[in-house]
């Protein structure tokens, strides 16, 4: 390639005299322009991957590859970028590769501004088409219906545990969970009045929650009305500023709704963190660090569950979560949520199954997926 005519030159070759800024921006311009004309060859090679994945009818969005991809460059880059930072640049890029393949939609609880919203954007990027649903259940019909290619759902949150209703959707659903994503939750008291007028507080149930102390410290009379969102909260405290509301939650809605952010990091606990999940209809292939979740309907016989828990423990699987829920099908029969690592198509995890299925009248494999924080 030829680009001298337009590119910066290279100043620091052959010279040890000593640089003013203009020669150290005149370097950056060079190396920019080096970095343009490597992601022009990144998009052909790319191009490639996508007319290949449609003859093989491969899916666009690859976990596991995406995995691998981000470990190698964090491998590479040595700490000179922050591992946020790459993985941030790394996100758009590939998020234009899935464009460039022929594009993503992606349904998420809406509307813009809620941590759902941030959680697909961190998860795809800003080449993708996020569709805003009304509630989970409408995520879980959009992609089962193929009008997104993937959903994006919370399961759990580190203070307030497990969001149940979505939980309660995999039971019935055919729907795999294909990756996880973690994201810092950072809620935000935000109002279009002063401080001291607030009198109603807004927000979702689990950042009520997720806040509780917090409301009680500051705001003991204050009246709590749950939304559906945290961006409902918001609309609402913007339409009901006269009466003296305020909303809980996400930093963005107050640029999108004209409300004043009053306080920062309001929630109870530092580190409060909600795990996100994919939702598709693939299946993650192993990535050497897994998660596979699963639910089971166990007979009723005495120790059964016993039995299933020593299984695991005999094939030294380590079990993170396990948590029942009411089956919706007969009155006081339950199912129970387990989260363990491994993939389920691997050895140990394999065998396990075998022998647990043996005493379960339902088990079913939701997803086993890679066990990070996600890229």
């Amino acid at each position: 390639m030829d680009t001298s005519d337009s590119s910066p030159k290279h100043i620091l070759n052959n010279s040890n005299a000593p640089m003013n800024l203009n020669d150290v921006r005149n370097e950056i311009d060079a190396v920019d322009c080096q970095i343009i004309e490597l992601l022009k060859q990144r998009v052909k090679w790319v191009h490639e991957v996508g007319k290949i994945k449609k003859q093989t009818q491969s899916p666009i969005f690859v976990p596991e590859r995406e995995t691998a991809l981000l470990n190698k460059l964090h491998k590479l880059n040595g700490g000179a970028l922050p591992d946020a930072s790459l993985a941030a640049i790394y996100r758009e890029i590939i998020s234009c590769s899935f464009f460039l393949e022929g594009g993503l939609t992606i349904a998420y609880l809406g509307p813009k501004g809620t941590w759902s919203h941030q959680a697909a954007l961190k998860q795809f990027g800003k080449s993708c088409e996020l569709i805003p649903c009304q509630s989970f259940q409408d995520v879980f019909d959009m992609v089962n219906k193929g009008k997104a290619q993937y959903g994006v759902v919370p399961i759990e949150n580190s203070s307030e545990g497990s969001i149940t209703t979505v939980m309660d959707l995999f039971v019935t659903s055919s729907l795999k969970i294909c990756a996880q994503l973690n994201l810092n939750i950072h809620n935000s008291l935000m109002a279009d009045v002063p401080r001291e007028h607030i009198r109603i507080l807004y927000s979702h149930p689990q950042v009520l929650g997720q806040t509780k102390n917090w409301i009680l410290r500051n705001f003991p009379d204050a009246e709590l009305v749950e939304t559906s969102s945290t961006t409902k909260a918001s609309i609402l405290a913007k339409e009901n500023s006269a009466m003296g509301a305020a909303s809980l939650g996400c930093a963005l809605a107050a640029e999108l709704f004209g409300l004043t952010v009053l306080e920062e990091n309001v929630q109870d606990m530092a580190e409060n963190t909600t795990r996100f999940v994919v939702i598709g209809k693939q299946d993650t292939k192993p990535s050497g660090k897994d998660r596979t979740s699963l639910i089971i309907r166990i007979q009723h016989k005495p120790g059964t569950l016993a039995e299933v828990i020593n299984c695991f423990q005999r094939h030294n699987i380590n079990l993170i979560r396990i948590e029942s829920r009411p089956s919706r099908v007969i009155n006081w029969e339950y199912v129970f949520h387990i989260d363990a690592v491994g993939h389920y198509t691997e050895s140990p995890m394999s065998e396990a199954l075998e022998e647990i299925e043996k005493h379960c009248s339902m088990l079913k494999v939701i997803g086993s997926y890679t066990d990070t924080d996600g890229v």
